[in-house]
């Protein structure tokens, strides 16, 4: 069976064949081998409170959109997710217990995601999750994980100001994102006015609101515009027209999912040239996945503020991007939330390692200062505040779908997803 073809709802773990084939030296390389036996790790042990964990496996939850306007951005979280358990597999898993997990489809749909986190915490008692993408959907589950003392490993950049002891937050924060993204601009490339672009849901009305007051009140420029659209939208003309009038120096656009498929073309065929950098846009939602259906011709020129390009140049990253072409298809594409949710198995991982234990309360407290050396973004760790210390990027879009990266933090920056002044 094809890891991708595993029927969602289903209990699966992934074959060893599929991984080795297309990871081994990476795993061979980075992912030595630990050599912790289950036998020295009683069950009755290490799951004291009846999760999914036996002598042998233990069952973790993935829930994401595959279906819907946001699977064009979920699928890669996806199959992040699973290469890293495959990879973890091949090295003896996890306290000598292999993963195995139960795939659950959100659908694009907030109330969905809320039942299907209730089903994999309280029927199939899932030891963690990997999940969700928007911030609709995190808000939707937050209360359901914390009600039943789950533990969810959310990779996509978002908003802040929120920290839950039920979540470890892989993605980056306003201030890593946001506000570092408008301070390059305005330093950089000397902006002075700008106009905010969205989806009509949490995460961009939430980051325009912390742009909004960055911009005025803290770098003394001037907003011209906002508007947000809904979820699918896909009528764009009314918005460029009011672009060519206002003339903004940045288009600051948050636009997400299959919407970005006709913002990007119909700014192209409006004449915007994004190569021209007049005016220049500056994106934080779209991705070497997104460009996948955008079409690199027609976003090429464009900035994003991330922490992850698939076109890094490291040997965390390099073998990370051979692998994941090796096991998905050569023609793939990797961005920076698929990255981020590449990161929570390992994280996982090695928390319970810390811990000793697959219960959730000790695996929490286990969780701040653990490291991860070999991440493709380079080297992170886990903050007290749950949330990961991780280097700011800007890419400019090529021709091709990928990113060159044009600036980047000498070192990592600290996340504060309650920063002062922007609540």
């Amino acid at each position: 069976m094809n890891d991708d073809k595993a029927p969602l709802g289903s209990r699966f773990r992934p074959s060893r064949r599929s991984v080795l084939q297309g990871s081994a030296a990476l795993t061979a390389s980075l992912f030595a081998p630990k050599g912790l036996l289950a036998s020295d790790f009683p069950t009755d042990q290490v799951n004291t409170t009846g999760l999914a964990v036996t002598d042998d496996t233990v069952t973790i939850g993935i829930l994401h959109s595959i279906t819907g306007t946001m699977a064009i951005s979920e699928t890669g979280s996806v199959q992040a997710e699973k290469l890293a358990i495959a990879q973890i597999n091949a090295q003896g898993g996890i306290l000598g217990r292999q993963i195995e997990y139960i795939q659950e489809d959100g659908a694009s749909d907030w109330p969905t995601f809320a039942e299907k986190a209730r089903k994999l915490l309280v029927n199939d008692r899932v030891a963690s999750v990997m999940g969700c993408w928007t911030s609709a959907s995190r808000k939707a589950v937050l209360p359901v994980f914390e009600q039943h003392n789950g533990f969810l490993y959310y990779p996509t950049f978002y908003e802040g100001l929120e920290q839950s002891p039920n979540v470890i937050y892989t993605g980056q924060e306003a201030t890593q994102q946001i506000i570092a993204g408008l301070d390059w601009v305005a330093r950089e490339k000397g902006a002075e006015t700008f106009y905010l672009l969205g989806s009509d849901y949490i995460w961009p009305r939430t980051s325009n609101k912390i742009a909004r007051i960055h911009i005025e009140e803290f770098l003394g420029k001037e907003v011209v515009g906002e508007e947000y659209y809904p979820l699918g939208h896909t009528q764009f003309n009314s918005v460029m027209n009011k672009i060519r009038l206002r003339r903004p120096d940045v288009i600051y656009a948050i636009v997400v999912g299959g919407s970005n498929v006709a913002f990007y073309r119909q700014l192209k065929a409006a004449g915007i040239d994004m190569t021209e950098e007049s005016p220049l846009l500056l994106t934080i939602s779209v991705t070497e996945d997104e460009i996948r259906g955008i079409g690199g011709e027609n976003i090429v020129g464009a900035y994003a503020c991330m922490k992850y390009f698939q076109s890094l140049e490291n040997e965390n990253n390099l073998a990370f991007v051979q692998a994941f072409k090796e096991m998905w298809g050569e023609d793939m594409v990797i961005g920076d939330v698929t990255q981020a949710a590449y990161l929570g198995p390992w994280l996982y991982k090695f928390a319970v390692e810390q811990a000793g234990s697959f219960d959730v309360d000790q695996v929490r407290a286990a969780s701040p200062g653990i490291e991860f050396n070999e991440a493709p973004e380079g080297y992170v760790r886990i903050h007290e505040n749950h949330h990961l210390w991780s280097k700011t990027r800007v890419g400019r879009a090529r021709d091709d779908g990928q990113y060159d990266v044009v600036f980047e933090t000498e070192d990592l920056v600290e996340p504060d997803p309650f920063p002062e002044g922007y609540q």
